[in-house]
């Protein structure tokens, strides 16, 4: 067992060993990542946020099989089929729900009745207050460094910020993969880290081959931020898709995002009005521009190209700054362990 000082309220209410979450990274926090993190000590988000309501029930069930340990279940509240994913959530009694945008009060309500916890992904210490005035119990801070959807603020500075904001405990993102972050998340009064990159770099991920070489491959100067996927700042790594998407004209964006859009409703099976209202949800909530909503499809459909299709010269590889500092990629137990041991003699060199 770890050191008292490692043994944090995350573990205690989440029910896991180690204070480490494994963030819903879209395609890759699949059924069989999410058992190998909570079977290794951890705590898991299964990533339902691309998924058709049948898809994220067998999901669900599917985690169930591989593990008895708790674990949580990410989604957006706008996609389309929400209302059916919470029922799915709340009847296999998932520990936690994750989400970010768009939250919706009435499905906030429903997992509190049923003893579900609110766990929200937020980048700025006003979404985090507001995150808890609508019944978040636990907020996951992540900084600038984190991959995919980000803010501007590094996460030596927000995480303090939030910390001070609010009443809930509060996890650190952006930039951790070590025990040397995990002492250092504590010390700025975290419960604990949520990491995505450097799950996506294990074995027990469904990343294929070529695009892990990607990542292996990058320094942390090649993980920009950019607008063009769709229309928001995200993290990705820097390729040839992404350098095409920042030289397109506005009406080849347009063109691309026009796909993007069919694809993603034939993948999803969404009706038209479906779309629409999922649509006119994110743009009133997250206060988007037109633009930003049309382009909104690109993201899911551009990065599964990489990460199911495993062609990563022609999709988007979302990635925290930390790949950087990747160089192997071991079972979600081994680097738990290590986490832990590398936490432990911080630790042990703080005490002198």
């Amino acid at each position: 067992m770890p050191s008292a000082v490692l043994t944090t309220a995350l573990c205690e209410t989440l029910g896991c060993r180690y204070p480490v979450i494994q963030t819903a990274m879209g395609w890759v926090a699949t059924p069989e990542l999410v058992a190998g993190t909570c079977n290794a000590g951890g705590f898991g988000f299964l990533a339902c946020a691309t998924s058709r309501p049948e898809q994220a029930e067998a999901d669900i069930a599917r985690v169930k099989q591989l593990t008895d340990r708790p674990f949580g279940v990410n989604f957006l509240m706008e996609q389309p089929g929400a209302a059916e994913i919470v029922e799915s959530i709340v009847r296999h009694g998932a520990k936690a729900a994750s989400y970010s945008r768009s939250p919706k009060k009435e499905y906030i309500d429903k997992f509190k009745q049923a003893g579900i916890l609110c766990i929200p992904t937020v980048g700025a210490a006003r979404h985090a207050e507001k995150a808890v005035q609508l019944g978040a119990d636990i907020i996951v801070a992540q900084g600038g460094e984190g991959g995919g959807h980000t803010g501007s603020v590094p996460t030596s500075l927000l995480l303090p910020q939030v910390v001070q904001a609010v009443d809930v405990p509060v996890v650190g993102a952006g930039g951790f993969h070590s025990g040397d972050g995990l002492v250092a998340a504590l010390a700025y009064g975290a419960v604990g880290i949520a990491m995505g990159t450097r799950f996506l770099l294990t074995a027990e991920s469904p990343v294929p081959a070529a695009t892990a070489q990607r990542y292996f491959a990058a320094t942390v100067n090649d993980v920009p931020v950019t607008t063009e996927v769709d229309g928001m700042p995200q993290r990705v790594v820097r390729n040839e898709l992404v350098s095409e998407l920042e030289s397109s004209s506005q009406l080849g964006l347009l063109l691309r995002a026009l796909r993007s859009a069919l694809e993603y409703r034939k993948m999803t099976g969404a009706s038209i009005f479906e779309l629409l209202s999922s649509a006119l949800s994110m743009q009133k909530s997250d206060k988007l521009s037109r633009s930003q909503v049309i382009m909104a499809a690109n993201a899911p459909i551009l990065i599964r190209r990489a990460m199911v299709e495993g062609v990563p010269a022609e999709g988007v590889l979302p990635s925290g700054q930390v790949t950087g500092l990747i160089e192997d990629q071991p079972t979600c137990e081994e680097l738990l362990e290590r986490i832990i041991g590398e936490a432990e003699e911080a630790l042990a060199r703080l005490r002198g």
